[in-house]
């Protein structure tokens, strides 16, 4: 079967496969195994573990329900694996007791099993020691449910979803399942991400596969939805005729730091900008689905990414910041890019001609990433402001997670001056004392749910190399050039020039600052002291009139 051929009749069978579950509306009692595979990696002790343990503290993962296995080719004991990464669980200095004990308790739920990902012995050891720990928890043979995080290079994904399909599957199915999470990069190209799609979707079903990208876990980004199609007054605006263009903005301050050797092999389109960053335009662009289904919103999705014309070379300029080559791992002349400024342009009613600039790099002047919506310019600009800048409707990924909108007013005084300010939802003001989660905390709960709104589809994964692939095989060739900047600057001063050929217009001497919340709790504690002093001495008057 072609993958034109799935994209049709697999999306009507996933639709039929929803409306038939939630009619069905079976139970999940059996107990969850969840194996981390890769366990002894970075990825799986800094991200995989702490999301685990913050679901567990949160009540997510009942200890008498789950249990996780690691897996790697590591010759190493549990407790090996557990002391690897409890570091990465909490402080141990600044930890409360009760926090020491959730990670002693949480690590005793670890088990530890050493294997190859191209045989069977290790993954028939792992399917007894899984089927062991469901029979102590007296679940029904098959009725367990068993979640496999792949924290591995995509290159292992066939032999190792061979190896869980031909051994650690559930012997039937009485309202179990067994799932799949997969890491980006999810290929180099559309040939190679199509290859690997198809080398797994033979061994999985489509609603057993969950592609993650954690950006779509993040707060802000989830927030997407909500505020274009929640709220009355973004529906009149949020189109062609006021929006003059958009900036997905990725940045980093420091470089590859060691990293080298794995990031050249990818470059920054491939790390960030064809997955992260067009995750974050799909949300940005596509039309209200009918429902919050996972298959009505990906649709939307799909739709958009194939409505986006071929890049163009003279809205590319690609950068390498100096010392890149210095990394004993980089070839001495690598080409790969660690900035990118690239246009896109999305052909349908809603946004024809409207400029969406994806910008990401490495050792740059700041860290941020942000969706910064600028509109057009007031027409009879009465007042003269035009020069201090357009309204801008800004939402910061991180840090600082903040929704703001860039105004004019009026400066405070006896004339009529106008000056940029900002309406600020801070999270961090806003929502004292709550906290939010991190995007795998979410996307694995999510995974557990059985909730593949915020995973990548296949099609939409193809739809997603195929606007890039033709300018990725262009720089592997060598017929892009990466241009030398600064570490520390603001990226090649050619990426600059392309944002003002596209429109894009900066404001000069507004610079948005996060509200703090050290004066407002500084001036409650006075007002609390006061407060106690003058009951103190109320007190005093009735006792000593």
């Amino acid at each position: 079967m072609g993958s034109g051929d799935w994209s049709d009749e697999e999306r009507s069978r996933l639709r039929s496969d929803s409306v038939a579950s939630e009619i069905e509306n079976v139970p999940e009692t059996g107990c969850l195994s969840i194996v981390v595979l890769g366990a002894s990696g970075d990825l799986a002790k800094k991200k995989t573990f702490p999301a685990l343990f913050h679901l567990y503290r949160q009540g997510f993962l009942p200890p008498d329900e789950v249990h996780i296995f690691g897996y790697a080719r590591s010759k190493i004991s549990d407790d090996d694996l557990r002391n690897r990464i409890q570091s990465y669980l909490v402080n141990d200095k600044g930890s409360s007791t009760e926090q020491l004990d959730d990670v002693s308790n949480f690590l005793q739920l670890i088990q530890y099993l050493s294997g190859s990902y191209d045989s069977e012995d290790g993954f028939r050891l792992l399917d007894k020691e899984i089927s062991e720990h469901e029979s102590s928890k007296i679940s029904a043979e098959g009725s367990s449910r068993r979640l496999f995080y792949l924290a591995l290079p995509p290159s292992v994904y066939p032999s190792v979803c061979k190896m869980i399909k031909t051994c650690c599957m559930n012997k039937s199915n009485l309202g179990g399942w067994t799932r799949i999470i997969v890491e980006k990069p999810f290929g180099r190209d559309l040939q190679s991400a199509e290859q690997l799609s198809t080398q797994i979707g033979e061994l999985f079903d489509e609603p057993q596969i969950y592609r993650i990208d954690h950006y779509l876990g993040k707060e802000l980004v989830q927030n997407m939805l909500v505020l274009r199609f929640a709220n009355r007054f973004f529906l009149p605006l949020w189109n062609r005729d006021n929006i003059d263009n958009v900036q997905i903005v990725f940045r980093e301050d420091f470089g590859t730091e060691g990293r080298g050797g794995y990031f050249d092999q990818y470059g920054i389109i491939r790390d960030i900008i064809q997955n992260h960053l067009l995750q974050v335009l799909c949300l940005v662009t596509m039309e209200k689905p009918i429902s919050l289904k996972p298959e009505h919103i990906r649709d939307e999705k799909v739709k958009v990414l194939e409505s986006v014309l071929p890049i163009r070379d003279d809205e590319v300029v690609l950068g390498q910041y100096e010392g890149y080559r210095e990394d004993p791992t980089v070839p001495d002349h690598s080409n790969t890019p660690t900035f990118a400024t690239i246009i896109l342009r999305i052909n349908n009613e809603r946004w024809e001609g409207v400029p969406f600039i994806l910008k990401a790099g490495k050792a740059l002047n700041s860290r941020k990433a942000e969706i910064r919506v600028q509109l057009k310019d007031v027409p009879g600009d009465i007042f003269k402001c035009k020069k201090q800048g357009r309204n801008e409707f800004v939402i910061r990924l991180q840090p600082s997670e903040a929704i703001y909108m860039k105004l004019t007013v009026k400066q405070p005084g006896l004339e009529m001056s106008t000056v940029q300010s900002e309406l600020d939802l801070s999270y961090k003001q806003r929502y004292q004392g709550v906290t939010i989660p991190e995007a795998y905390e979410r996307l694995i709960l999510d995974t557990i749910k059985g909730d593949q709104q915020h995973f990548v589809r296949r099609d939409e994964l193809k739809a997603s190399w195929e606007i890039f692939t033709p300018l990725l095989h262009k720089i592997d060739d060598g017929e892009f050039k990466s241009i030398p900047y600064k570490p520390g600057s603001r990226g090649p001063a050619e990426a600059d020039e392309l944002l003002e050929r596209a429109g894009y217009v900066q404001t000069h001497g507004y610079l948005w600052v996060p509200p703090t919340l050290e004066y407002p709790t500084l001036q409650s504690f006075i007002f609390l002291v006061c407060g106690f002093f003058l009951a103190i001495y109320a007190i005093s008057l009735r006792i000593f009139p």
